[in-house]
């Protein structure tokens, strides 16, 4: 018995799963292996039989007829002789109480998956719509092909060098030193402490600001028209955008007002982060005139106190791989949040963010396996917007002041940014 179940272990290691496999009875197209050889479902069921009757059959011929698929039927003893040659045994023939718990068996475990299936978080249709509805608001207002970009004012990457220019020159440098490590780690870990890294180097050389660095700043800001025109466009897109969201143009119109200047700097830096790119930190929107780096936005008036923690939130946001359904849910919350200031009808405003809320929830538990921290790593990514927030109104009101510079921005950039709601 013991040498017959090692056979039979051994037996499959010898046929080839590309070539058609020979029942070895009849020669008919075997089914695989039963009761220890290869063999046709037929040979297989008469074999059974056989055993289960105990069936004592006689060779009408000399005992040695040749068993094919044709004449399988003519002698039952030489098909029955041929089986036990080939290894068939009768102890591999399971009892009708065995064949019953093997079906009780197999129909336990298709309802337990049926179970399974049913038990799958599910995106209700009001849900799913929802999720259509600003994906497809989203895609109406980002062009990814950037082709818009050479309708703003040309970028002026030429000019005197300021302290901040300066600065992040030597940041951006040594993060291309150190691209390898940003691009080729699998750990989140160490891709932040490579940031943290580069940020205090640089920190280390004497770059860190001081109080006399504004006294350059204002010789010229280069890039200050373009990124004028590419933030007008961007804010644009956010309000093509918001007036997508359900529920949205049901607001007062002074709500909305209120929602859309509190939140447009946010949103535009979250949706920023589809161009941003981990290898060398820079946002690629179309040809190499159109990539920008830390550089070039210090060209246009910003200091690093906003655009470190910048880069850090984008790559940390990159990080998260966020599905576009979550991106665009995470960007609905953002616009819909009922403590901006100049928000009357709070609660109209939290009902429809705490909608878009459970949806994102829903969405992760539903299509984001292993996402069970997502949701609040997302959440933490709108406080650290809020703070982003707050930096980018501080230094565009000390641009402002100045009129030769404040005389370069749109009268859109103007009246949402320089009438903030208080």
């Amino acid at each position: 018995m013991s040498s017959a179940v090692s056979t039979s272990t051994q037996v499959p290691d010898e046929f080839d799963r590309n070539v058609p496999r020979i029942c070895g009875v009849c020669g008919d197209k075997a089914t695989g292996f039963h009761f220890n050889a290869m063999t046709c479902e037929g040979c297989k069921g008469f074999f059974r039989r056989s055993m289960k009757r105990k069936a004592s059959f006689t060779c009408p011929f000399n005992g040695s007829c040749t068993i094919t698929k044709d004449n399988r039927r003519h002698c039952q003893a030489c098909r029955l002789k041929r089986c036990l040659d080939i290894g068939m045994m009768k102890e591999f023939i399971l009892t009708d109480e065995e064949v019953q718990r093997k079906k009780e068996l197999i129909q336990r475990r298709k309802d337990e998956e049926a179970q399974r299936e049913a038990q799958k978080p599910r995106l209700s249709e009001e849900q799913r719509s929802i999720i259509d509805s600003l994906v497809d608001a989203h895609h109406k207002t980002y062009d990814d092909s950037y082709s818009d970009f050479s309708r703003f004012r040309p970028p002026v990457r030429e000019g005197p060098v300021t302290r901040s220019a300066s600065r992040a020159a030597s940041l951006h440098s040594l993060s291309d030193a150190s691209s390898d490590s940003f691009s080729h780690s699998p750990e989140s870990g160490d891709r932040k402490m490579n940031l943290s890294s580069l940020l205090m180097m640089y920190q280390e050389q004497g770059l860190s600001s001081s109080p006399d660095s504004k006294e350059d700043e204002g010789t010229s800001l280069s890039m200050l028209p373009h990124l004028a025109d590419l933030v007008s466009y961007s804010i644009q897109k956010v309000i093509g955008f918001a007036k997508m969201i359900p529920g949205f143009r049901e607001l007062t119109a002074e709500d909305q007002i209120a929602l859309l200047k509190s939140s447009a700097i946010e949103v535009i830096m979250l949706r920023s982060n589809q161009s941003f790119s981990l290898e060398d930190m820079s946002w690629s929107c179309g040809g190499p005139e159109f990539k920008y780096c830390v550089n070039d936005v210090t060209k246009a008036g910003h200091t690093l106190e906003l655009l470190e923690p910048l880069v850090k939130f984008q790559v940390g946001l990159k990080k998260l791989n966020l599905h576009e359904e979550e991106h665009v849910l995470l960007m609905a919350i953002c616009l819909l949040s009922p403590d901006r200031p100049g928000v009357q009808d709070h609660e109209r405003v939290e009902a429809l963010q705490d909608r878009i809320s459970e949806i994102l929830q829903a969405y992760i538990r539903a299509h984001h396996p292993g996402g069970r921290l997502l949701y609040a790593k997302m959440i933490q990514k709108l406080a650290d917007l809020r703070s982003l927030n707050e930096e980018h109104s501080k230094q565009y009101r000390s641009l402002s002041f100045q009129p030769e510079h404040s005389m370069q921005l749109t009268p859109l950039v103007l009246e949402v940014f320089g009438g903030q709601v208080t």
